[in-house]
């Protein structure tokens, strides 16, 4: 094995091991939503992520990676690469994705469609408990060619935004923003759940079922980032051998100072330290330092981290108080900190990192003058237009022709019965031997919580 040989061998394990950890992420977000929304909805939350990852997969092998990164487009969409042969999958370096220069084509695809998958778990965060699911095949296809299209723009050399020095090294735009977007639409068009704001406008609140759920979820999409933001360098040693440790680090030091900012914040706004405001401002400042995690100093990290630990709280409240029900809090964790990480670079990018690797201009704080700061905030607007707009314009065809919400009974009962014909936590709602509210449980020496026949599947009350 010849030294080039094994130089692309390394990096290929990088490569997949980071892919590995970015879809473990799929878990976190399990978690994560599944604790923060309630048991009835549970089973419906995990049907969602195991659904979404297989759906973004196919469409993304198909059509979407030849979208993103196939050579012979423009500047605003790729043009070779639709459902690749085996041949084009084993080259480096060469058509039809020739960008990844370190990696087989088909690592290059493995990376890419797991940042896909996570983008679209964004967008039914927002749309939590009362989405149909057909919806998830229908626009969850749709978006992915959305979302394929704006990283062609960002992240591919023959990219627009990515000609004029765009910096957005792991996604705050890409991913974040899109998913972000994505969901606001759905949110505003499918309007609050049933009981979430009173008749005078106030919102109530519908806390999730298990914040140890929401913890471990938190955690595992803490760990997964370092898949995310570090192999983002598709190699052992793009920006210098072993440069992807620096970014892991810049990523870490961020998320904790966002946990730091979001608890003082919660303190100083609400009076008390909220965990689910702590464990949304590590999400919101991993968000943040996605765009700068390879461009700034770690001391701008920390200032990153914590900024975004600040908007999210702010965040959160300010889409409730406007009437908008986001049960996850992803518009403000994924859309705000996502703009204010991208803008970030725009005041803090060293010119040191930004020649190192060859994107971009140095931030305001560093001479630069104002030119990057307008590329990311162009950027970001050209993304908002386009992604909102589709995003806004399918979902609204689909809600005014064959309806994207639940019924009202359904929503009622949970989507877990009336789109699987199941529960998430059978033994709470129906008899199961051996559970809760059963002889053989009561004879334990502990009270039935609930009758042995608590009710069959067909005659739902309102289930927690």
């Amino acid at each position: 094995m010849t030294r080039a040989e094994l130089a692309i061998a390394t990096s290929t394990v990088w490569v997949i091991l980071a892919a590995i950890l970015v879809m473990f992420m799929q878990a976190g977000f399990a978690f994560l939503e599944a604790g923060l929304t309630r048991m009835k909805n549970v089973g419906h939350i995990a049907a969602k992520n195991v659904l979404i990852f297989a759906l973004a997969s196919v469409i993304y092998f198909v059509v979407g990676y030849g979208l993103a990164f196939g050579d012979g487009g423009n500047g605003f969409v790729g043009g070779s690469g639709f459902l690749p042969s085996t041949d084009e999958l084993l080259t480096v370096g060469e058509a039809p994705f020739s960008w990844f220069g370190a990696v087989p084509a088909a690592a290059g695809y493995l990376f890419e469609v797991v940042f896909c998958a996570v983008s679209l778990a964004i967008v039914w965060g927002a749309m939590a408990e009362r989405t149909k699911l057909w919806v998830y095949f229908a626009f969850g296809g749709i978006f992915t060619l959305v979302y394929s299209v704006v990283s062609h723009w960002i992240w591919s050399p023959d990219g627009w935004l990515f000609s004029l020095g765009m910096q957005d090294f792991a996604g705050s735009t890409v991913v974040h923003f899109q998913g972000a977007l994505a969901g606001l639409a759905g949110a505003i068009l499918l309007g609050p759940r049933i009981g979430k704001f009173g008749a005078d406008g106030k919102p109530n609140a519908i806390p999730g079922h298990n914040m140890a759920f929401v913890t471990l979820g938190v955690i595992i999409l803490w760990f997964g980032w370092f898949g995310f933001n570090a192999g983002s360098t598709l190699s052992v040693d793009f920006g210098g051998v072993g440069f992807f440790a620096y970014v892991a680090l810049n990523t870490n030091i961020a998320a904790a100072a966002g946990v730091l900012g979001a608890v003082l914040t919660s303190w100083i706004v609400i009076k008390k330290p909220d965990l689910s405001m702590m464990l949304n401002g590590a999400v919101a400042a991993l968000v943040a330092i996605t765009a700068a995690c390879a461009f700034v100093a770690p001391w701008a990290a920390i200032v990153i981290g914590a900024g975004a630990g600040a908007v999210v709280v702010l965040g959160v409240l300010a889409v409730e108080r406007i009437g908008i029900d986001d049960p996850i809090g992803a518009i403000a964790a994924h859309g705000m900190a996502g703009v204010w990480g991208t803008l970030a670079l725009g005041f803090l990018a060293l010119p040191s990192q930004v020649e190192s690797l060859a994107t971009g201009s140095a931030g305001l704080f560093y001479g630069g003058g104002f030119r990057q700061l307008g590329v990311q905030a162009l950027g970001l607007a050209a993304v908002g237009a386009f992604t909102f707009t589709i995003s806004f314009g399918v979902l609204w065809v689909m809600k005014v022709t064959v309806g994207i919400r639940t019924d009202p009974e359904a929503e009622t009962a949970g989507l877990d019965i009336s789109e699987h014909g199941m529960w998430g936590y059978p033994e709470f709602y129906i008899p199961v031997p051996g559970g809760y509210g059963t002889e053989s449980h009561g004879n334990l020496g502990i009270a039935p919580s609930r009758p042995a026949t608590v009710h069959a599947a067909v005659a739902l009350p309102d289930a927690p």
